[in-house]
């Protein structure tokens, strides 16, 4: 979602300062606009492609999906062509690791997740861990619901050496001069954030809908910015899939199924659709997904992975489809190992419900 706020101010700086684009790397630009005048664009959260493998991170109801100690690992480099000669990752780098248990005595899933993103080569560095409950209900013999909660604590740095200003950029030459912004007192800011999530679901689909920065936390370095700067945006999440199973679950392995999905998300004045669906037959599974921000089609996410009972390792690749185009940005990538421990010699067929995509 962020890469649509990035690709408004993209063409702005080719025209402007064409002449040092072996030097300066856009991102420095993005930031610097990013941080100072966040009346004109609020930060935005980041949004994993292989959602599927970062259930806690989509919605806190959804915490809790196996029975077995369930751990995710997923690291994301996102545009790594906008990167400099010393530095070749210069988009986004994500990590994220979760924890996740379901404990049938409470009806009750926790979860615990840390992540850490680093934009434009540490520009500005975010880290935060999120402590997640999610209860499940029985509504019938059919429907079944989950109700999630989040609470995060986070701390987000600026480092401002890096940062370039209009002022500093001379046209026709790679020197820079001396800008006049003021650099602020405070560079490091920490919040607490908190987040509600709900699934309604069944044996074949199921629909959710998540909720986060409901407190609209202040992650701005500006003391007294308020005037200018509403807080972190809340964001929506409205997602939905079904598991279409093609030939029954065998009493060992994972069967075939189809699991189509969408993912709609709204922070601030941007939003983002995800379309697709990935099949598994056995151990092997693959999907496609197109993502849209209701202007242009921004990418195409191509994924494959192999797994076992209790191991589960992803690759995907964006393919960029905006003007920013995948010769520029090299596109995004995405790897992840999940682990279901515990899970040796039982079926995902146990479950009663449709989200073995996620499992």
């Amino acid at each position: 979602m962020r890469a649509f706020l990035v690709l408004n101010m993209y063409i702005v700086y080719k025209l402007q300062i064409q002449q040092l684009r072996n030097r300066l790397h856009i991102s420095l630009f993005i930031f610097a606009l990013t941080v100072l005048f966040q009346n004109i664009a609020t930060s935005q959260d980041v949004i994993f492609s292989q959602f599927y493998n970062a259930p806690i991170q989509l919605n806190a109801a959804l915490a809790g999906l196996s029975d077995n100690p369930h751990v995710s690992v997923i690291t994301r480099d996102q545009w790594t062509g906008w990167g400099s000669q010393q530095n070749p990752n210069g988009g986004y780098r994500t990590f994220a690791a979760s924890y996740d248990q379901f404990f049938r005595y409470a009806n009750s899933g926790i979860g615990v997740q840390v992540l850490s993103d680093n934009a434009g080569d540490g520009i500005i560095t975010s880290n935060q861990i999120t402590g997640v409950y999610a209860y499940q209900l029985r509504l019938n013999n059919k429907f079944k619901a989950r109700i999630g909660l989040e609470a995060t604590l986070a701390q987000q740095r600026l480092d401002w050496d890096q940062l370039i200003f209009f002022d500093q950029i001379i046209v026709g030459s790679e020197s820079l001069l001396t800008s006049q912004e003021i650099r602020p007192d405070v560079l490091t800011t920490t919040y607490v954030d908190f987040g509600v999530g709900g699934v309604l679901y069944s044996e074949e689909f199921y629909v959710g809908l998540s909720l986060k920065h409901l407190n609209v936390p202040d992650n701005s370095f500006q003391p007294g910015s308020s005037a200018i700067y509403a807080g972190l945006p809340p964001r929506l999440t409205i997602h939905a899939g079904w598991q279409i199973d093609l030939d029954g679950y065998n009493n060992e392995g994972f069967g075939s199924f189809f699991a189509p999905s969408v993912l709609l998300v709204r922070q601030s004045e941007l939003s983002q659709l995800n379309a697709g669906g990935l099949i598994n037959r056995e151990s092997f599974f693959a999907g496609a997904w197109i993502r849209y921000d209701f202007s242009n089609f921004d990418a195409v996410i191509l994924s494959a992975g192999w797994r076992t009972d209790w191991l589960k390792l992803t690759y995907s690749f964006d393919v960029t489809l905006s003007a920013a185009s995948v010769l520029n940005t090299r596109g995004s990538h995405e790897v992840s190992v999940v682990m279901n421990f515990g899970a040796f010699g039982n079926p995902p067929s146990r479950y009663e419900d449709c989200f073995s995509i996620f499992r």
